[in-house]
């Protein structure tokens, strides 16, 4: 059996404490790690003087990780700079928001040469090698350029931008052509797929063919839309346990017969925070006779603090929630209830089921497992209603059951919050069952080993024919 060696900027391995707060994406890696064996390499958090590739190694709940630190300049320059600052804000299509600086650029290329020299050497001849997001585009080259001859994946956990966005980067033909050291490629889309053909073909001057195989000099590559999902299983169990029902009573109590309508999101741009403030105060101001009737809770954990653009918008949206309670509240109801913390998992769940209407409404995401979380954690017999930005990944999946709404309109996501509230218990339950059924089935399980089946089925390419220079 081949072992896998996960690669990420950080490492989620389990702890044998572990009490629901690990996301979907860590224990669908951790699951495949103990199937497989091997060991989850990435960044520790931590910061050193110097760096000298020391690598601390720990097992934890069958899970083998090995984590480096990495230099303050490191963090600035490659977390903070490059991969925040430069493909972040672009591969979510907010070019007004990317900054371009060379630093950056040098930063995020030795942080990957960093990587590339102290995890070669973990990996033996017969590992696969699976590598995770926008931090790590060049790894696979780098790896190649040491002597790593494995199998080798990449999965891209944000969009992939259509080519005359992506061509606004600096060097953006080079950064893509470093994906053809991969031997699979995933995106959770069959829209972020086909934004990878189209740069690929029109820029590169590769070759499509009809199975996903793409051809670019002497290498071939597998693309592949694959979307990811949630421990269905485990999600609804959580939701079900004693914690999720203790959040589920203090939430129902603490709403006084008012209906809940929830927001959880990291506090990002892309999450479109500020435009569904906007469309519920716009709620309020057309649908006075809804007021106190409802409330709207936002979670929302800070993430990123040292970059100017998040700051921003955690002051932007402190003063847009400060402006909406200023003009609707009364002495016995607060129209929106802000809370910058996360929440175990299994506490979430808890109150995504008190929630009437979960809303959802990114303005550009690669999926949004939220979306999937809350139709998981819904009572199959009195279901709440999820409203998804159609710009969600997740909307490919569950748009049939969700009620759809484009989140750059405050009135599509006024009249979405109508609808749901009014919408009739049979309706509810129809919608639900249509988003569990896909849930269940495309669970997180399901995307893994679409995937790697895909990368440890050893593929003898055929010969490829010669593609001339200019092309390349």
């Amino acid at each position: 059996m081949n072992r896998l060696i996960v690669i990420s900027n950080r490492v989620s391995a389990p702890t044998d404490s572990n009490s629901g707060a690990q996301g979907g994406l860590a224990v669908a890696l951790s699951a495949a790690l103990r199937e497989n064996g091997g060991i989850w390499f990435g960044w520790s958090g931590e910061v050193t003087d110097k760096f000298d590739g020391h690598i601390n190694f720990q097992r934890s709940a069958g899970v083998t990780s090995a984590t480096i630190d990495l230099e303050a300049q490191d963090l600035e320059e490659y977390y903070n700079g490059y991969a925040n600052r430069t493909l972040w804000p672009l591969f979510h299509y907010r070019i007004d928001l990317a900054e371009y600086e060379r630093e950056f650029a040098g930063g995020y290329q030795r942080v990957n040469d960093r990587f590339a020299d102290t995890v070669r050497p973990l990996i033996e001849g017969d590992d696969v090698v699976w590598i995770q997001d926008y931090h790590m585009f060049p790894l696979g080259e780098k790896l190649r350029e040491r002597g790593c001859g494995n199998r080798i994946g990449f999965f891209l956990h944000i969009p992939w931008p259509p080519r005359r966005l992506l061509n606004t980067l600096p060097e953006a033909a080079e950064l893509a052509k470093k994906m053809f050291a991969y031997d699979v490629i995933g995106f959770h889309t069959q829209e972020w797929l086909e934004s990878f053909f189209d740069f690929a073909e029109k820029d590169l001057g590769a070759t499509i063919h009809e199975n996903g195989m793409v051809e670019l000099g002497d290498r071939r590559v597998l693309a592949l839309a694959d979307p990811i999902g949630i421990d269905a299983k485990e999600f609804v169990e959580g939701a079900n346990s004693p914690t999720a029902r203790l959040a589920f009573r203090q939430m129902r109590d603490s709403a006084v017969g008012r209906d809940v309508i929830i927001g959880v999101d990291r506090l990002d741009y892309s999450k479109g925070l500020e435009e569904r403030f906007r469309g519920y105060e716009r709620f309020l101001d057309k649908h006075p006779e809804e007021r106190k009737e409802v409330f709207l809770l936002q979670i929302a954990p800070p993430s990123r603090g040292t970059v100017e653009s998040y700051q921003k918008i955690r002051s932007a949206l402190e003063g847009l929630a400060g402006k909406i309670n200023g003009a609707y509240a009364d002495v016995d109801w607060v129209p929106i209830r802000y809370v910058n913390q996360g929440y175990p998992r299994d506490q979430l769940a808890g109150i995504y089921r008190a929630a009437r209407v979960g809303l959802v409404t990114p303005l550009r995401d690669g999926m949004n497992l939220v979306a999937k979380e809350y139709v998981a954690a819904q009572d199959p017999d009195d279901p709440g209603v999820l409203v998804l930005s159609r710009f969600a990944g997740a909307a490919a999946q569950l748009g049939e059951g969700a009620v759809l709404i484009n989140p750059y309109s405050a009135e599509e996501m006024s009249d979405a919050i109508v609808t749901a509230l009014r919408m009739g218990r049979e309706e509810r339950i129809r919608r639900w069952r249509l988003m569990m059924d896909n849930v269940e089935k495309e669970d997180v399980i399901w995307w893994r080993k679409r995937f790697t089946d895909a990368l440890m089925e050893e593929q003898t390419p055929a010969p490829l024919p010669e593609i001339s220079p200019a092309a390349t």
